[in-house]
């Protein structure tokens, strides 16, 4: 079985954190990765407090192993929710879209280990300085808000530049991903994109049939006129927004306006041509859908076989070098 630094920081069987996925990620498909033995992460986006709450909640019911909550740091609900994870005491934070510093010191302080994804080793070295327990490396290959490095390329970097485990995302699917991760000297995986087609999560079908469906040149980034580029699959929507993001005739409050509430016409009525159906680079290596803990078992399963085969086995962890 491969154990890293990071199951014993928080407690979990599996270094496999399933990704945060607004309109996605809620307590049931986070419970079930948990009860797998990965770290299952309920997704805030932009869902109000009551909501947020409400999943935690459920969540507690639904698994007695650690999950955590991802904040969105975009969301007008941020400071609201961040007092709620405080006052449950989840077990783990991870945040996206921003700078979570003046927050981090409530989470400390009530106990949880907060693990920014970052897209630069800036943005790690911060975290860091901040009392991060961790950090998530995140690629450009991945679904949903991304940065510019690719997650080859991003991932020893950050290894380097801080001292606190790295979490490795973007373009991981399977047990190769997992592998080509843990060699670059990450200690654990974030998988997004694979987890969309779990039977535990709630997406509208035609969600998980396109992910299925998808080749490796499918996906789309949008949103860089803006500064928040995001990856999602080619759909009459991307391709829309992609073209009035290019045209010098659109206002900002326009395209903003166009992309309004398209992730959720994907996700939860399966709109495929209005919808936003955000997915990373390595769609086209998902085939079919299984449990979360099929998924799980499987991605360990198949490092495993990887490291037994090309190195008798022997997996060395950056931070137990002599």
């Amino acid at each position: 079985m491969i154990k890293t630094p990071i199951c014993d920081l928080l407690g979990i069987r599996y270094p496999v954190f399933q990704g945060g996925m607004a309109w996605v990620s809620d307590a049931v498909l986070a419970a079930a990765v948990s009860n797998a033995g990965g770290l299952g992460i309920i997704a805030a986006g932009n869902s109000p407090v009551q909501f947020v709450a409400e999943q935690i909640k459920k969540a507690k019911q639904l698994t007695d192993k650690p999950f955590g909550v991802n904040i969105m740091l975009m969301s007008p609900h941020t400071g609201n929710i961040s007092e709620v994870v405080a006052r449950e005491k989840v077990a783990v934070v991870t945040t996206g879209a921003g700078n979570p510093a003046k927050y981090m010191k409530l989470w400390i302080d009530a106990g949880i280990k907060v693990i920014p994804v970052v897209a630069s080793t800036g943005l790690a070295k911060m975290a860091q300085r901040n009392g991060a327990a961790a950090v998530i490396a995140e690629g450009c290959e991945s679904g949903g808000h991304v940065g510019e490095i690719s997650t080859m390329a991003l991932v020893p970097q950050v290894c380097d530049a801080v001292d606190i485990p790295v979490i490795a995302a973007g373009g991981i699917g399977d047990g190769r991903g997992v592998a080509a991760a843990l060699m670059l000297g990450a200690v654990g995986v974030q998988v997004g994109t694979r987890f969309l087609v779990a039977r535990e999560c709630g997406i509208h079908q035609n969600y998980k049939d396109k992910i299925i469906a998808a080749k490796d040149i499918d996906t789309l980034t949008t949103g860089k006129r803006r500064g928040h580029p995001v990856r999602s699959l080619k759909t009459p929507f991307s391709r829309a927004f992609w073209a009035k993001e290019y045209d010098a005739g659109v206002s900002h409050d326009d395209l903003e306006a166009f992309g309004t509430g398209a992730l959720k016409l994907a996700a939860v009525e399966g709109d495929l041509i209005n919808g936003c159906f955000l997915a990373g680079q390595i769609s086209g290596l998902v085939k079919k859908e299984q449990s979360a803990g099929e998924i799980v078992e499987d991605l360990m399963r198949e490092t495993e076989m990887i490291f037994t085969k090309t190195i008798g086995g022997f997996i060395c962890f950056k931070n137990e070098l002599p």
